[in-house]
């Protein structure tokens, strides 16, 4: 449990610049990691806080001033380490259905008593760390069973388009029916956005969006969301719960800003009325639910206020960053930490303080007030490195948070695979870019539209400079730099910014 704190928080030390900590975090972790031990884990938790974590480092370890070891970030100590840990992981998904078990046997997997129910977001987090894995390993089962179960749960969705709670993962029947944005499905519609953000995925994409046309229409009431019945869409539940503080972060992320920011007062005033959110809140009494009063410092209203920010710099927003701050320090911190409040309606304390308070409440809190943090790159910096498979870019900015605001660096997943002609198209676009000392003021060029079947190129046969500018004569009147739409029928992606095949 030492080992998953340190993993938790460690790109956490980073972000905050404390850059000696984080380098001698790493060389603890490189000392050896034992996942080879009689324990049972959570397949879901392993997945956003190990395996999510340890990538998150071994992209940043350059970053941080850490040497790392050549082919890097193709290879590495924290990679192998991550590849080790899910792995262990991959037993849980070999059921009928795709969709994992909930607990396996780190030693000897899933055990023989094990309970096939599973929670929906148990079973449909998983793309945005094993994409990842499989990208840099080069490995694609990692990606083949994220996308399977994925699949599975949209496969099982009702006939009105939501998914319930707890489903069965040997017979895809479900056994809660309960369809929300909260606890038990939350991260599930989480993946589906930021997996198809961090892979340019127009079908995840438009899984969610037809997720959030059922949601809006049978859940939201005055831009509350409430709980419904999966078939039926008859409310179960009229309460508000502190995780799905989420969903407007995840609206803006989609650019519905405008309905993100009406929920997101909602839940403000909760915030504002007990200096913390309850784990659940009955919106008709307007007050917390018989024991569910309790307030683990929990991230979600933050992380959402963060994302809005950067949409909207709206200060009203910073507000909420300031009476976070106030609130968590007047009621929560004591001598060796910062505990969590047991009931809100008397701030009585609670004898733990758990990892997600340092790994996304205090991450998401600090991005918040430093709009100079490297995590905000518009892409005007980044690092060009040289793999075993040509040249790539990294640390640009479009950072892609996990579920447990782990950082993945989406232009990482570019670098360690042999690349079709139009890909070295990017690099011939980011050579000459990284030339600008020649004061030549640089556009960029359209490229050739390219079928998905072309044969992949290796390294040495990526065409010259003079060639790439010859294949892409026809110019752009956009800079680099601009982005002036961002749409998932774009080929081009370079430094966080997206370029349409027709501009």
């Amino acid at each position: 449990s030492f080992s998953l704190t340190l993993i938790d928080a460690l790109d956490t030390l980073l972000i905050l610049g404390n850059v000696s900590e984080f380098q001698r975090v790493v060389n603890v972790l490189q000392e050896g990691v034992d996942f080879d031990i009689d324990v049972n884990a959570s397949v879901f938790e392993t997945n956003i806080r190990v395996v999510g974590g340890l990538l998150s480092a071994h992209l940043l370890s350059k970053k941080a001033g850490i040497e790392v070891e050549v082919g890097w970030p193709c290879s590495g100590p924290l990679l192998r380490m991550a590849e080790e840990a899910a792995r262990k992981l991959l037993p849980a998904f070999q059921t009928p259905t795709g969709m994992p078990y909930g607990t396996v046997n780190l030693l000897h997997g899933v055990n023989p008593g094990e309970t096939p129910v599973t929670c929906t977001a148990g079973i449909g987090t998983f793309i945005v760390e094993f994409a990842t894995l499989s990208h840099l390993t080069g490995d694609p089962v990692f990606e083949d069973v994220a996308r399977k179960s994925l699949k599975a749960l949209w496969k099982n969705r009702s006939d009105i388009g939501l998914v319930g709670n707890h489903i069965d993962v040997i017979t895809a029947k479900w056994v809660a029916q309960d369809a929300g944005i909260g606890a038990g499905v939350d991260s599930y519609f989480e993946y589906l956005v930021k997996g198809a953000i961090l892979l340019q995925d127009k079908e995840l994409m438009s899984m969610f969006l037809e997720y959030n046309k059922a949601i809006k229409n049978y859940t939201k009431f005055d831009d509350w969301y409430l709980w419904v019945q999966m078939y039926k869409g008859t409310v179960s539940m009229p309460v508000f719960q502190s995780l799905e503080a989420y969903w407007p972060g995840l609206q803006s992320l989609i650019g519905d800003v405008d309905n993100a920011m009406r929920t997101f007062l909602n839940y403000y005033t909760v915030w504002k009325q007990f200096g913390g959110l309850p784990e659940f809140y009955n919106i008709p009494q307007g007050y917390t639910v018989d024991k569910r009063e309790g307030y683990p410092l929990r991230p979600e209203l933050i992380e959402s206020a963060m994302y809005l920010y950067r949409a909207t710099r709206d200060p009203m927003l910073l507000e909420l960053g300031r009476d976070a701050v106030e609130s968590i320090e007047k009621i929560s911190k004591v001598d060796c930490g910062f505990a969590t409040i047991k009931d809100l309606r008397d701030h009585r304390l609670d004898n733990r303080m758990e990892s997600f308070f340092l790994a996304e409440t205090v991450k998401y809190l600090y991005l918040l007030f430093d709009p100079d943090n490297f995590i905000h790159n518009d892409g005007s910096v980044f690092d060009v490195v040289v793999t075993p498979y040509g040249e790539c870019v990294l640390n640009a900015g479009g950072y892609v948070f996990n579920t447990e605001a782990h950082p993945i660096d989406p232009a990482a997943l570019h670098c360690c695979r042999k690349r079709k002609e139009e890909q070295w198209e990017v690099e011939d676009l980011m050579r000459e870019f990284y030339s600008l000392k020649k004061n030549k003021k640089f556009t960029l060029k359209r490229a050739p539209d390219h079928s998905e079947g072309e044969s992949a190129k290796d390294p040495e046969d990526a065409p010259s400079e003079k060639g790439g500018e010859k294949r892409n004569a026809k110019k752009n009147s956009h800079s680099l730099l601009s982005c002036p739409s961002q749409s998932f029928n774009s080929k081009l992606a370079v430094l966080g910014q997206v370029f349409l095949d027709n501009t």
